[in-house]
């Protein structure tokens, strides 16, 4: 099927270009979220009218995304979860947790615009791509912690697995210390 854009749509096209979709991605897409109009006579004569109004709005949602964009960009957020002691997560950490993450710091996200890979399934930091416009894309970082403390360990840059390697390690050093007092204490 032929559409018109009505606005970027990423990778398929500018606003304004006719191009050729599968029918059922036109259906139950592009047409009811409004982003293109069949490719007829008519509709293309109505765009050609409308053009510069969409070519306006388009400018100053941009413009509104580009200002979100330059706060946003880099911020970090945390999300307290929990997770077994390798550091796995009963669970996993979606695009809508991510999204009230960024809201209870202050910033209006929707679901919507959290581009995530694959879901969070580990502890750590994660960079999470953020899509405010079509064409205005940052990145944020979601420290997931067990804990606040945590939380705070990990930004300076220590990872879960060093922190238990480092608590077990001197765990091993206090027994053995113990042993060698022990055994001290009998000798005498």
């Amino acid at each position: 099927m032929q559409v018109i854009l009505l606005e970027r749509v990423a990778k398929l096209g500018q606003m304004g270009e006719v191009v050729n979709v599968k029918d059922g991605y036109a259906r139950n897409f592009l047409l009811p979220q409004g982003k293109a109009l069949r490719a007829s006579e008519t509709n293309i004569k109505s765009f050609e009218a409308r053009k510069a109004q969409l070519e306006a709005r388009n400018l100053e949602t941009k413009k509104e995304a580009e200002a979100l964009a330059e706060k946003l960009d880099g911020q970090t957020f945390i999300v307290i979860r929990s997770a077994s002691d390798s550091g796995a997560l009963y669970g996993s950490v979606t695009p809508r947790d991510a999204a009230e993450a960024a809201t209870a710091g202050g910033f209006s996200l929707d679901r919507k615009q959290v581009a995530l890979k694959a879901p969070i399934k580990d502890l750590g930091l994660h960079d999470v791509h953020v899509v405010l416009h079509p064409e205005v894309e940052v990145t944020i970082v979601m420290n997931v912690a067990r804990s606040a403390e945590e939380a705070e360990l990990q930004a300076s840059g220590k990872s879960i697995q060093e922190l238990a390697a480092e608590a077990e390690a001197e765990f091993e050093i206090a027994e053995l210390f113990d042993e060698v007092g022990a055994a001290a204490g009998d000798e005498e």
